[in-house]
């Protein structure tokens, strides 16, 4: 008999085994539907010996101290900043907008607070802020707006951006500095050795057993277990009882190339060229010396695996329903993207899943388990997993 059975083996899945494991001395069985352990955060070697990201680039970062040391129990950390150029009118530009995109982009030679008054003589006024369309234009105007951000979202979404909530494009910053760097968290690194080394450790743990190619339909009759934590698709748990849920997926191109460098950062985006948005050189994100170098190209996809939720208010409503069932579900927790129809950043999954482990044995809400290195969550943390600050993010 298991304690717990554990539906999929990403970072909510993992992070609440090795807890329950190791932690509250739990017997756990962890299963996933993929031949591998790490969800989509799964990297492995290829044939010409280059460590990739199987699915597209992950980019760790975080402002929580209790986070990064949380992993850091399984893990060395290679310090990492990302950065990111958009191909536009030819040339390719710091993106986020910041002081260099616009003297490079139009030859001026503006000082920051010459650009703070460029921004005001382009804005539109938007009385209300709605959709990611009124986010950019209310910023930085209509053709910057149609530059950067209105066909890559068209490529992204599959529609328009007018036709979406506004926290996809809100998350992006504009810069009057020079401040390149994508993100800009006071914790920014990448495992060492690999996302899925990571796993390995924390996985590692006689309580732990795993089943990998399995679909939990298959055994959830056979195996007999207390409770069960889901990191699923909550519409598929209950069979798309209210209907299915929306999602864009993604179709990954990976290339090998004989030569060191492609690109001059990691991600080089293409809001309108080209039906791929973006392409990632790994070798950036991992810091791996080889004489080869290795990229993969992102097309989107309408059908595919699940990647980003659609943020429209009727795709809100039908998760409501999901919600109210999942609340009224007697020893299932659901918890992660997928369960909780939100594209969490990797730190706000592991932050929601360490909260539940605290939920689970019993403790405060707002605390983490007594970890070494973690004393208890921050604030702004707590504010992502109740919805207030969630951030929408294509780049891990």
């Amino acid at each position: 008999m298991f304690d717990y059975l554990i539906v999929g083996a990403g970072f909510a899945g993992s992070v609440l085994a090795e807890r329950l494991a190791s932690y509250s001395n739990k017997k756990v069985l962890v299963i996933d539907k993929r031949p591998h352990i790490a969800g989509n955060a799964y990297d492995h070697y290829n044939e010409e010996g280059i460590l990739v990201h199987k699915y597209g680039p992950h980019i760790f970062h975080t402002n929580s101290k209790e986070v990064f040391e949380y992993l850091g129990q399984f893990t060395e950390w290679r310090s990492y900043e990302h950065r990111v150029l958009a191909s536009v009118d030819g040339q390719q530009v710091p993106m986020p907008i910041n002081l260099d995109t616009i003297n490079q982009l139009y030859g001026l030679n503006l000082t920051s607070f010459e650009l703070d008054k460029f921004f005001e003589s382009v804005a539109e006024k938007v009385d209300t802020v709605r959709t990611s369309e009124d986010v950019v234009v209310s910023k930085v105007g209509r053709e910057l707006y149609e530059k950067f951000f209105k066909n890559y979202t068209r490529k992204q979404w599959g529609m328009d951006p007018s036709e979406l909530d506004k926290s996809v494009t809100s998350r992006v910053p504009t810069r009057t500095n020079r401040d390149d760097r994508y993100f800009t968290d006071t914790y920014q690194a990448m495992p060492l050795h690999g996302f899925t080394k990571m796993f390995e450790k924390m996985l590692d743990h006689p309580n732990i057993k795993i089943m990998l190619n399995t679909d939990y339909h298959e055994i959830i009759d056979f195996i007999p277990f207390k409770e069960m934590i889901f990191t699923g698709p909550v519409d598929e748990y209950f069979d798309f009882k209210f209907g299915k849920l929306p999602y864009r997926s993604l179709e990954f191109k990976h290339e090998t190339l004989n030569k060191e460098v492609f690109q001059p950062v990691a991600v080089v985006n293409y809001p309108n060229d080209h039906l791929y948005t973006r392409i990632t050189e790994f070798k950036y994100l991992t810091g791996q010396q080889h004489q080869k170098t290795s990229v993969v190209y992102e097309f989107p996809r309408a059908e595919g695996d699940p990647y980003y939720p659609v943020p429209r208010p009727e795709n809100a409503e039908l998760y409501n329903q999901y919600k109210k069932l999942a609340e009224a579900t007697p020893n299932v927790h659901f918890v992660g993207r997928l369960a909780t129809y939100k594209y969490y950043n990797m730190d706000q999954v592991v932050a929601q899943a360490l909260t539940l482990h605290k939920k689970l044995t019993g403790g405060p809400k707002d605390e983490l388990p007594a970890v070494e290195g973690v004393s208890g969550l921050p604030k702004e943390v707590r504010q992502a997993l109740n919805g207030s600050s969630t951030k929408l993010s294509t780049n891990g």
